[in-house]
């Protein structure tokens, strides 16, 4: 199996694990029945189907990715929601007449260099009295309990500075709200949505042993930010720190919602 496919494969782990009711567990309280909503960065469609059932046939609902691979395979795997259309297509290319209830994004302006654009573009694509609900991380503020071991906390060093010097906002879950009224969005909602694993959770070791993934990216050694040793070293050391000592780790997220 080559790197690529690899690397879509786990993708399609981590998307497909997800659910609105986990995941996105507060937006379902502004879903109706008949809505047209647009989700986007959608990945496989797992959290999209689950909006699509809770609008009805009367709505409709549209999910795009720009990764050809998870959007064929949600395809595939929600062919049988007839309210579901899942795209490839990158939202600044994406084009429609039409327009949209409400725009959600579940941990994707954290991924854009181009947060002010998006939002320009997503604003663009709203109907009048339309709603955006955006879901992302505080990296900035990510907590372990214990600490893990050294080398891992060296790697997630490393991996922020390779995303700020890549234009990312590392701090988007706290920024969002005064990024949205810059766009012109009003009656702004900030909805704090952390996320706690800890051993009550049947997914505990999976969700936690999420950065030895993230630790895959080869891209931290071969750009510089730290050996290539260094960071192998970081996923041995890091999965036997869950398997023998973690207690617990949370991720703080925020909904930030806002209409025009």
């Amino acid at each position: 199996m080559n790197k690529t496919v690899k690397r879509n494969e786990e993708a399609k782990t981590v998307f497909d694990r997800r659910s609105l009711e986990v995941d996105f567990r507060h937006l379902k309280s502004i879903l109706k029945e008949g809505m047209t909503v647009l989700d986007i960065g959608c990945g496989t469609g797992a959290i999209t189907k689950d909006i699509a059932k809770l609008v009805g046939p009367s709505g409709k609902v549209i999910g795009i990715d720009n990764t050809y691979a998870v959007i064929e395979h949600g395809n595939v795997v929600y062919s049988h929601i007839s309210n579901l259309e899942l795209r490839t297509v990158d939202l600044f290319n994406f084009e429609t007449e039409e327009k949209f209830d409400l725009i959600v994004g579940a941990r994707v302006l954290q991924w854009m260099t181009t947060v002010k654009e998006a939002l320009q573009k997503v604003k663009s694509l709203l109907k009048d009295g339309g709603q955006v609900s955006f879901l992302d991380y505080n990296h900035n503020r990510l907590e372990w309990v214990p600490q893990p071991p050294l080398t891992m906390t060296r790697f997630y060093q490393a991996f922020l500075k390779w995303r700020k010097d890549a234009g990312i906002n590392n701090a988007i879950g706290s920024d969002l709200p005064h990024l949205l009224k810059e766009a012109g969005f009003k009656e702004i909602e900030v909805i704090p949505s952390n996320e706690l694993y800890d051993h009550t959770r049947e997914d505990f070791y999976e969700r936690v042993k999420i950065w030895s993934q993230v630790a895959g990216l080869e891209q931290i050694s071969t750009e510089g930010y730290m050996s290539e040793r260094d960071r192998l070293r970081a996923i041995k050391d890091y999965n036997k720190w869950v398997d023998e000592k973690a207690v617990s780790m949370t991720m703080m997220l925020n909904e930030v919602r806002g209409k025009i």
